[in-house]
């Protein structure tokens, strides 16, 4: 038998029993108490020690940050030497090089030919087939000019080789038969060549690019070029009294280039996780990453104009020394500009999670432009349902995911460049915006909820409406 359905009268009755139960509870019972001091246990509040220790740890870590970046070069491109000839073998294309590689060589050869010799010796042996005085005379007048014509030819095949592409070929031959040498001579290797030399220096070898002129003269026909002996000439780049101290700095690159960094990765996360205000120590800690990358491009131009005083114009010239500075640093200035956009990145993604005003007040309205766009979405029937429901749930984790994917990205590719930084930040931002709008928090929810429904005297469900103040 089915049970009849309450009246209305009987159920406007129920609630009015119901309500003045609830005055009657409320008249008779005391106030809340809050809690007392006692009866909560606060966890341990960290104290000024662990401030101090998380910023030396951090001022460790931004120290060590620019000498990573000098170690992490130093081992990739100056220790291998496939990389160091990739490097410095496109120079063999500028112009300031190969007419500095033109001068060097004429200066080889002179050094080793003597051409005004070889001119007289030439003349006096047409002296020697019977000319008469008046053309005697006349060949004495002309050995001058002809020595200086020979020269002339000599330098003009010079130039031309060295302005050709077989010249890239001796040049990449003559980086890697030096880098060689010179990581043998700083491994004490026994069979060092470049221990051995007399005049003190060691450089880049010139030797295979003066053979390879030498046979390119011998094919245009200048048979004088047959007398250039083999050249030991080299561009010197330090001193062999000094070899000691690159000796001691090329096993400390060897020794720091794979550590250092993540050591100072250590320092940095440590200095966060041991601090008593975690966000603020974070965007500290971007900031301070962001000074130690500008101080270490700073020193790159200090570098730069302390190199052009020490190096002698004799030595070489001043346009020279400039492009080799730059081809050296050119991934240390690169990869020090991305850590300083990475150093802003991370300041300023801290500074918004921070519990700032300004920072608060744009989460907030933030947050409820992405409330009232969600509110219409689902007022339109547009929803994520459950799906949206999860995301909100694992929130945290996501993001933690994504943090995680970020830093892997930024890590694991080497040379670090601004480009990098700024389309995976872009990325990850955009990602987050789009989870912002797809998740559904339990607000979203009971706005979605069915409305409550009322039974007039006939049984017809009506809308309540809220009562008016």
């Amino acid at each position: 038998m089915v049970p009849e359905s309450p009246t209305t009268d009987e159920l406007r009755s129920r609630i009015a029993q119901l309500e003045a139960e609830n005055r009657q509870l409320r008249d008779q019972g005391a106030p809340p108490v809050p809690p007392q001091p006692s009866a909560v246990r606060p966890g341990p509040r960290r104290g000024r020690g662990w401030t101090v220790l998380s910023v030396c740890l951090i001022v460790i870590g931004c120290i060590l940050a620019p000498l990573s970046v000098v170690t992490v070069w130093a081992k990739a491109t100056l220790v291998d030497t496939d990389q160091f000839v990739a490097t410095y073998a496109p120079l063999a294309q500028n112009r300031a090089v190969q007419d500095y590689v033109i001068d060097q060589s004429m200066v080889a050869i002179n050094n080793n030919v003597d051409i005004d010799q070889l001119t007289k010796d030439l003349i006096d042996g047409i002296k020697q087939l019977g000319t008469g005085p008046r053309a005697n005379t006349a060949l004495d007048a002309l050995q001058g000019a002809a020595a200086r014509g020979m020269e002339s030819l000599i330098q003009s095949g010079v130039t031309q080789f060295v302005r050709s592409d077989a010249f890239a070929a001796a040049w990449e031959d003559a980086l890697r038969i030096s880098h060689t040498q010179i990581m043998a001579t700083l491994s004490d290797d026994p069979n060092a060549i470049l221990k051995a030399q007399q005049n003190g220096t060691i450089g880049i070898q010139l030797g295979p690019i003066i053979d390879k002129i030498k046979q390119a003269l011998i094919d245009k026909g200048i048979g004088i070029a047959s007398r250039i002996p083999s050249v030991n000439k080299t561009i010197p780049i330090a001193q062999a009294d000094q070899i000691s101290n690159v000796q001691a700095g090329y096993r400390a690159v060897i020794a720091l280039g794979t550590w250092l960094p993540w050591v100072c990765l250590l320092f940095l996360v440590a200095g966060v996780v041991v601090a008593r205000r975690r966000v603020r120590t974070l965007t500290a800690t971007g900031v301070g990453f962001a000074i130690a990358m500008a101080v270490l491009l700073l020193g790159f131009v200090i570098g730069r104009a302390i190199l052009k005083t020490a190096v002698p114009p004799s030595l070489a010239p001043a346009n020279v020394t400039d492009l080799m500075y730059n081809t050296a640093t050119a991934a240390m200035r690169s990869t020090a500009v991305a850590g300083l956009v990475l150093g802003i990145a991370v300041a300023l993604v801290a500074w918004f999670a921070g519990p700032f005003r300004s920072s608060t007040r744009i989460r907030g309205a933030y947050g409820s432009g992405v409330d009232h766009v969600r509110r219409s979405a689902e007022q339109r029937g547009v929803s994520t349902g459950k799906v949206g429901v999860w995301i909100y749930n694992q929130r945290l984790l996501i993001r933690i995911v994504i943090a995680l994917a970020v830093a892997a990205i930024i890590i694991l590719n080497r040379p670090l460049a601004v480009s990098t930084i700024v389309i995976t930040g872009v990325v990850a931002i955009v990602v987050l915006i789009i989870l912002s709008f797809v998740e559904r928090p339990p607000s979203s929810v009971a706005a979605s909820a069915p409305t409550p429904v009322d039974i007039d005297d006939d049984h017809e469900p009506t809308v309540s409406l809220p009562p008016q103040a």
